[in-house]
């Protein structure tokens, strides 16, 4: 098994419940495990015969850009585009940190991980 991760990615966003949060924005960070079996890319060094970490990236990207109020919602359609455009992937997980979310205390992040196992 293969885990390809991708962490701290730093995103500026709109995600939030609050009009304030999806006005003004926040800083957010995310984080990508993929695991898989990539018999190709290990044994000939085949960048085909693994999942390319700059398309999960712009899938990452693509995905923050678009508001949300929650963050279980961002995280689940980052699973279901890679799952969708990535058929050999086993597992997925993503993990969303709102920072300095508006609370009444402080706070250094909030965070939601939403994963998926191939269970076939």
């Amino acid at each position: 098994m293969v885990e390809i991760a991708l962490r701290k990615l730093e995103f500026y966003a709109y995600h939030g419940v609050h009009d304030h949060e999806q006005i003004n924005g926040n800083n957010f960070v995310v984080d990508l495990l993929v695991k898989g079996h990539y018999p190709k890319a290990v044994e000939q060094d085949d960048l085909l015969g693994t999942v390319n970490y700059e398309k999960l990236y712009a899938i990452v990207a693509e995905e923050m850009a678009i508001p949300s109020q929650l963050l279980e919602h961002v995280a689940g359609r980052i699973v279901q585009r890679i799952n969708t455009e990535h058929h050999h992937v086993a597992q997925i997980r993503v993990t969303i940190a709102k920072l300095n979310p508006p609370l009444s205390g402080p706070c250094q992040a909030s965070e939601v991980t939403v994963s998926w196992q191939n269970e076939g």
